[in-house]
């Protein structure tokens, strides 16, 4: 069966069109991003920006064509954290039926921490423990558990955006704020202390974990085959923060093509992503380019089996 999966998130618009068969496996026809960064100011404001809203329509609108073509059996399209925080989520959902025809699901973070595990592990050779995180733009999800079951998750109101608008106001940000950013996020993943980590392998998905890995290899442009299951170091991911904390957000866009609506909030991913392995004794973290879109088309392709 096919099934098209929008994923509408702080910063990005991203789509998924899969075939998937009777056993679970994804094989990946369309692969799509856009930055509108739907998100801006939603922290401070509570509510989204009107033209905001507008960017991600022109994204969707854009992307239903991508979609007609493949004729899927079904389509998802799903907000997360800036949407179901934002006040006018209601009048959001409204415009994206009228501007595009499709529904919006507006996603409560255990779900979107269920579903970006699902997503997660959906590649996975190995029968082992795992912990997945997601460092979106809005907020990041811990959850651990094997290929089958999850063992405990949470979502954390702590995202690259989030923590740049609330914390990382110069270019670059000065030490004050770099303090300021550690104590905030250290005092968030102390929310997962409970889980039981020892043992597990760390899976990082979305635009953090993967732009880590272009900027790792020193990639001009994203190449998903050379970030698929790359592993990043502890080491790696503190020389990086070293490095980009020092950067003006121009700069940093220099450095790669993937650093495109990410190079001013990237700072804030990599300080979240090193706290985390820090703080919860990950010697590694590997890389995966799946995530929610992908533990959606499952979540679909189940319903459609019955």
């Amino acid at each position: 069966m096919t099934v098209a999966v929008i994923d509408i998130g702080t910063n990005t618009v991203l789509l998924l069109v899969a075939e998937i068969d009777r056993e679970g496996k994804i094989r990946p026809l369309v692969y799509e991003q856009r930055v509108p960064r739907l998100g801006r100011g939603v922290d401070a404001a509570g509510a989204l920006d009107r033209e905001a809203m507008e960017r991600v329509t022109d994204v969707l609108k854009e992307y239903r064509g991508l979609i007609t073509r493949h004729a899927p059996d079904a389509i998802a399209v799903c907000g997360t954290s800036a949407v179901r925080d934002a006040a006018n989520r209601g009048e959001f959902a409204h415009l994206v039926r009228e501007e595009s025809g499709f529904d919006l699901e507006i996603l409560s973070g255990d779900e979107e921490a269920l579903l970006t595990y699902r997503g997660g592990v959906s590649g996975a050779e190995s029968a082992g423990r795992y912990t997945v995180v997601d460092i979106g733009g809005g907020s990041t999800e811990i959850i651990t558990g094997d290929v089958r079951n999850i063992d405990e998750r949470i979502s954390l109101d702590i995202g690259s955006v989030r923590l740049t608008e609330r914390c990382l106001r110069h270019d670059p940000p000065t030490g004050a704020e770099l303090e300021g950013a550690i104590e905030i996020v250290e005092n968030e993943i102390a929310r997962a202390s409970r889980f039981a980590f020892a043992g597990s392998i760390l899976v990082g998905v979305a635009g953090t974990a993967t732009s880590l890995a272009v900027l790792a290899q020193g990639l001009k442009t994203f190449n998903a085959a050379a970030v698929t299951n790359y592993l990043l170091t502890r080491e790696t991911v503190e020389s990086l923060f070293t490095t980009l904390q020092r950067m003006p957000s121009g700069m940093i866009r220099g450095l790669s093509e993937a650093m495109e609506g990410r190079n001013d909030v990237i700072v804030a991913g990599t300080l979240i992503a090193r706290e985390i392995m820090a703080h919860f004794r990950f010697d590694a973290m590997r890389v995966s380019e799946r995530g929610l879109r992908y533990g959606v088309a499952l979540r679909e392709a189940e319903r459609l089996q019955g």
